[in-house]
C-alpha cells in the first residue's frame, strides 16, 4: 500500500537526496518525503527505474540524477544538480548500498570484497563530505541518515563477511561525522533495519519475499507486525524532520526486537 494516501506536510519546503532511490527502502523513502511536503532528488545507478518513481511521484516534487556512490565526481555532481535546481539541500538519505556475493571468510573474494566496502562506506563517506559542504556554505541545520542494519550489531550466522564488515564500518562513520558536523548545527544519524523483504535481499538469500517475511517475524520478539519497507522509510522521516532536533549519533534500530531479545532454543 502506498504511504502517500495519508500524506501530512513534517517535511514542508525541505530538499532532500535520496542515493539508491530507485526500489526498496530508498523508493518508499523518495514517496513517504514528497507525501510529506519535500522536494526529492532520486538518485540511482538504474536510470529508467528512477524515472519511474519520479513520474509516480511528480516532476513538479521529484527529480533524478544518475549517481554511482563509489565515483566520488558523480557525487559531487549529484549534490550540485540539488542545489542547483532546488537552491538549497535540507535532508541527505544515504541509501545506496550492495550485498555482494554471500562468501565465508576462508574463501573471500577480495575483489567483491573491495566492491562492496566501495559503495556501503567509500560511497557514504563520498555523499556526507560533500552534503556536508553544501550545508555548512550555505549555513544549513541538515540532518543526514545513513542506512545500516542489524547486521552493523551482530554478525548472526550468514557468510556475508563483506557487507557485515561494511555495515560496522557505517556506525563509526556516523558516530565520527555527527562528532564534527554537530558544530555546524548538522546532525547524523542512521537507521538499522531488520531483514526487510526487497528485491536485493530477496535475490541474496534466495529467498521469495512472503519467505523472508516470515523468518523475520519469526525471530523477532515483537509479533502481530510484519516488518515492511513503508517502517525503516517513517524511521528516516522522523530522523529527517524536526520532531528529531537533538538527536545526533544516534543508531535507530527497528528490528522488532531481535538484537535485544535473544532466543535460547
Amino acid at each position: 500500500m502506498s504511504t502517500m494516501s495519508n500524506p501530512t506536510r513534517r517535511l514542508h519546503g525541505k530538499v532532500s537526496l535520496i542515493t539508491g532511490a530507485a526500489k526498496g527502502i530508498g523508493e518508499e523513502t523518495a514517496r513517504l518525503f514528497a507525501a510529506n511536503g519535500a522536494f526529492v532528488v532520486v538518485a540511482d545507478i538504474d536510470d529508467e527505474l528512477g524515472k519511474i518513481v519520479v513520474a509516480s511521484i511528480g516532476v513538479e516534487q521529484a527529480s533524478f540524477h544518475h549517481c554511482d556512490v563509489r565515483d566520488e565526481k558523480q557525487v559531487e555532481e549529484t549534490v550540485n544538480y540539488t542545489v542547483g535546481k532546488y537552491g538549497r539541500l535540507d535532508v541527505l538519505v544515504s541509501n545506496a548500498g550492495i550485498v555482494g556475493t554471500p562468501s565465508s571468510i576462508l574463501e573471500l573474494n577480495m575483489s567483491n570484497f573491495d566492491n562492496v566496502i566501495s559503495t556501503n562506506v567509500r560511497g557514504v563517506v563520498a555523499t556526507i563530505k560533500h552534503v556536508g559542504q553544501a550545508m555548512v556554505k550555505q549555513n544549513i541545520r541538515g540532518s543526514i541518515i545513513c542506512m545500516a542494519s542489524t547486521t552493523a550489531l551482530i554478525a548472526m550466522n550468514i557468510s556475508s563477511m563483506a557487507y557485515i564488515s561494511s555495515k560496522h564500518a557505517l556506525l563509526g562513520v556516523v558516530r565520527s561525522s555527527c562528532g564534527e558536523l554537530g558544530e555546524y548545527g548538522i546532525r547524523v544519524n542512521c537507521v538499522s533495519p531488520h531483514a526487510v523483504a526487497t528485491g536485493m535481499i530477496s535475490q541474496c538469500l534466495n529467498m521469495e519475499w512472503s519467505e523472508i517475511e516470515e523468518m523475520v517475524c519469526s525471530s523477532a520478539s515483537l509479533k502481530g507486525v510484519v516488518l515492511k519497507t513503508n517502517h525503516i522509510a517513517e524511521a528516516a522521516l522522523f530522523l529527517a524532520s524536526d520532531e528529531s532536533i537533538y538527536i545526533t549519533g544516534h543508531n535507530l534500530v527497528v528490528d522488532g526486537g531481535f538484537t535485544a531479545v535473544k532466543s535460547l532454543m
